[in-house]
């Protein structure tokens, strides 16, 4: 039987568009970047989803939660 390794990543929108703009928004190219990185590992994405993070106290921003597998030798 296969056996599978997961990893957690979170890429997050920047904070200081977040507070200035009231929003922004994520940053593609660097979870791009990220997500080949991890790739050229042996990584695949399992799962992804987006989520509303508190920031201080009044302002919110988006991150992704991105969950990778790879088969273990």
């Amino acid at each position: 039987m296969a056996r599978k390794e997961f990893k957690v990543i979170t890429v997050q929108e920047g904070a200081l568009g977040s507070i200035l703009l009231g929003a922004s928004k994520l940053p593609v190219r660097r979870m791009e970047e990220e997500l080949n990185q991890w790739g050229r590992q042996g990584w695949d994405v399992s799962f992804m989803l987006i989520e509303q993070k508190r920031l201080f106290l009044f302002w919110s921003r988006e991150a992704a939660v991105i969950t990778l597998s790879r088969e273990l030798a």
